[in-house]
């Protein structure tokens, strides 16, 4: 039985690290079965993921301990995860489905490597969707007046369902800065545009009243910053005059699902690491 895992890591970039790296795995008696790096020479940091096999379980603890003491070394931020466990989901969704129904079908058709533990929504909407996939479904109205509860009760459901990933498919609520910091690193959300364009409200009207060539759609980790948040994924599709509001509002739906679902299997496989403001996303 293969005990597949994935190591993340980034530093200060120096000689030497790869070399340590693969060595310590080498005599833990592991097989790499992957391994992708990158040096940035504008913040002077060394990112890499390696994906492994090691003999058994009990391999793990020794190699976690000999890491451990090679990040005093190179001052590491790092972390290894285990590949066969399916992260947990949850998916916040207002008024729009698409978004929500694309990661359904993934999931349940073994597309995507998750579990999508619950959704959460500030509408009724798609409690017939979640019922008929037999995923819990949440709805949880938000004001002015309740928000600070509301949003304490999602805290609650991302630590007693542990979930690994809130998704934001298509929630038209602007978080508060503090669940903001609550979710920080493991909060995904699908922007209606190809940021940093055409922020806000209606973009693709936006875009339309501007005459764009293009329209696209943007996914990235949810910061204090509205929609400024690191970049995971973006995707665009071409446009000409002759197409409504409505007709690019279409397209950008398809481009939105797409998008998110990458940005999704992204996280999940342990192929993003921040970089200051930017990401490092590995293929």
């Amino acid at each position: 039985m293969r005990h597949d895992h994935i190591l993340t890591l980034s530093c200060p970039d120096t000689t030497g690290i790869v070399y340590r790296v693969t060595g310590l795995l080498y005599e833990s008696g592991c097989n790499i079965l992957d391994a992708q790096q990158f040096g940035d020479d504008e913040s002077g940091r060394f990112f890499l993921r390696v994906h492994f096999d090691v003999p058994g379980a009990a391999e793990i603890d020794v190699l976690q301990e000999g890491f451990a003491s090679l990040a005093e070394v190179f001052n590491m931020d790092w972390q290894i995860h285990d590949a066969r466990r399916k992260a947990r989901l949850m998916v916040l969704v207002s008024k729009q489905g698409h978004c929500l129904n694309d990661l359904l079908f993934r999931v349940h058709s073994r597309q995507l490597p998750v579990e999508i533990a619950c959704i959460a929504s500030n509408h009724a909407d798609f409690a017939p969707l979640a019922q008929s996939y037999g995923v819990a479904f949440h709805h949880l109205p938000v004001s002015a007046n309740n928000r600070t509860e509301q949003e304490r009760h999602i805290v609650d459901l991302v630590e007693r369902e542990n979930i690994d990933l809130v998704v934001l498919a298509r929630y038209m609520q602007i978080l508060s800065p503090e669940l903001c910091d609550a979710l920080a690193g493991r909060a995904i959300n699908i922007h209606h545009s190809f940021l940093p364009s055409f922020k806000g409200a209606k973009p693709y009207h936006q875009a339309h009243q501007r005459g764009v060539k293009i329209i696209g759609a943007t996914a990235h980790y949810v910061t204090r910053d509205l929609d400024e948040g690191p970049i995971i994924e973006q995707d665009v599709a071409r446009v000409d005059h002759a197409m409504t509001p409505k007709e690019l509002v279409r397209m950008g739906s398809d481009i939105e699902s797409l998008v998110l679902a990458r940005a999704v299997r992204r996280h999940v496989e342990h192929r993003i690491l921040l970089n200051g403001h930017r990401t490092v996303v590995f293929r």
